[in-house]
Parts: structure tokens; sequence; C-alpha cells
């Protein structure tokens, strides 16, 4: 046996034991109504600050990836040309909801919540380029014609909040 058999030999069946031990991605791996807690959010979406103008602030794509265990969000401004991407997945490990939000401007954000009701809630926490740590919770649920999403944010540990954002999502239209 050469010198590197081993070594390829016993990362082939640490693989195989990883491998054996998890359930298979398939569509029926997630299929489970815990799995299913966000699908009121897919579609095709123009995104609106509620109260806001007329025209939409955003386009936002949200659809199911790997094998239907992942939420998708690909979301891209209309002005400013912001774009940002949320992958969300059920962890049955933890019962639990884990969002990582990341942007083109070298932004991350991770929130874990579930579902509560009707409503997405979600709690998390980020550093600003004060290297000051805020708070976020934000709230996802239907609405007549679309999908609400708003979030608030505390920078004195939780003692009180701000708004962030309002947005409202209705089916997209058009071209």
């Amino acid at each position: 046996m050469t010198r590197y058999a081993a070594p390829a030999l016993a990362l082939f069946f640490l693989t195989a034991a990883i491998a054996a031990a998890t359930p298979p991605a398939s569509s029926a791996a997630c299929a489970a109504q815990p799995y299913r807690a966000f699908d009121f959010w897919l579609g095709d979406w123009d995104v609106f600050d509620v109260g806001g103008a007329a025209t939409p602030v955003a386009r936002a794509h949200i659809t199911r990836i790997l094998e239907g265990c992942v939420v998708h969000e690909l979301y891209e401004a209309s002005s400013g040309g912001l774009r940002g991407e949320s992958f969300s997945i059920y962890d049955r490990t933890r019962s639990l909801w884990h969002q990582t939000w990341v942007t083109d401007r070298g932004r991350l954000l991770q929130i874990e919540g579930g579902q509560r009701e009707d409503r997405m809630m979600f709690n998390g926490s980020y550093l600003g380029d004060d290297g000051k740590n805020t708070l976020i919770r934000a709230l996802w649920w239907p609405v007549r014609d679309g999908v609400r999403e708003r979030a608030e944010i505390s920078a004195d540990g939780g003692k009180s909040w701000q708004p962030s954002f309002d947005l409202i999502f209705h089916p997209h239209h058009g071209k």
C-alpha cells in the first residue's frame, strides 16, 4: 500500500459513513409540514414600501432549491443597484428555521426563528460598520394579494426598538 492509500481509504470510508447516516436529499426528505411553513412567500414579486409610492422598490424571486429543502430569495433593488440573496432552511435537528442573507455589498445577516400562528418570526443580530451590535427581529406573513415583511432593530440590547423596514410583496405583473 502506498503512503497515500491509507488516508485516501480512510476518507472513503468516512464519506460513506456520513452518507449512510444522512437521509437522501429528495423531495420527500423536506415534504413534511415544518419544511413548508414558508411556502406562502414563494413567487415572483414586486416589492413596495408599505405606505410608500406606488412604484416598486425591488423585484424578488422566491423559489425552492436543493430538492425543495431550501427557500431561496433573489432580491434586486429598483434603484441603487443593491442585490441580495437569502437562503432559508428548516433545521430539523434544532426544530427551527435559519436564514442567511448576503448582499453584493459584502453584508451578512443570520437570523433564526420559526412559525408562530400565521407568521414566520426570526431574530438575530449583526455588527454595524461602527462595530456595534444591533439586534433585529423580522416577521413575514401572508396578506391579501401578497406577503408582508417587517423588521425592527435595537441598538440598546432590546430596551427599545425602531422600525428598520416595512415591505409588501405583490405578484409581479408585466415583463
